[in-house]
């Protein structure tokens, strides 16, 4: 008896130096950092931009598709941003399989050039090195989405027979925004 009383002792007090121990290091305060260094950014350093909505991205990528089924045409639509991250992609019933890419790189081109691809693919004459830029298509079909003249989005549409169609079609995403 005496065996097993001095074991459960011992265990207990084992047990409650370890506790102790935890509680102390979870209690002790942490060390102060050595300087607190501040620095807010002054009005010079910073620019405003403006951005579409995932509401106005999504209305303007419905009315372009539904600008495009009122045509009977298979596409599909791409919205960017400014930097030409895709906020919202729609792929119409029986588009192609290469119209999703082909949309979002026609929006990502027109938004990063401020002119719709149509336009740029004109200027490969000049400058045939612009199709080698990674991420771009310059075949018409994107479209420009500004506020103030800057722009802030894309629009591009792939998928119709002629790129003519396709840029038809973006443009009308654009319009859906100005009302």
């Amino acid at each position: 008896m005496k065996k097993i009383l001095f074991g459960a002792t011992a265990a207990a007090v084992v047990a409650a130096g370890t506790f102790g121990a935890v509680s102390a290091n979870a209690s002790a305060p942490a060390a102060a950092p050595a300087a607190v260094v501040r620095a807010d950014a002054g009005n010079d350093n910073l620019q405003q931009s403006t951005h579409l909505t995932i509401e106005a991205a999504t209305k303007a990528a419905q009315a372009t598709l539904d600008a495009a089924e009122k045509e009977n045409q298979r596409v599909s639509v791409a919205v960017v941003d400014r930097n030409g991250n895709t906020i919202v992609t729609l792929r119409g019933d029986g588009a192609g399989p290469q119209s999703y890419e082909s949309a979002e790189r026609k929006a990502y081109t027109a938004v990063s050039w401020n002119a719709p691809t149509s336009v740029l693919a004109g200027r490969l004459a000049q400058a045939p090195t612009l199709k080698d830029i990674p991420g771009t298509l310059f075949l018409a079909g994107g479209a420009p989405v500004t506020a103030k003249g800057a722009p802030i989005a894309g629009i591009g549409v792939a998928g119709a027979p002629s790129g003519d169609l396709d840029e038809k079609f973006a443009q009308a995403g654009v319009a859906a925004l100005g009302n």
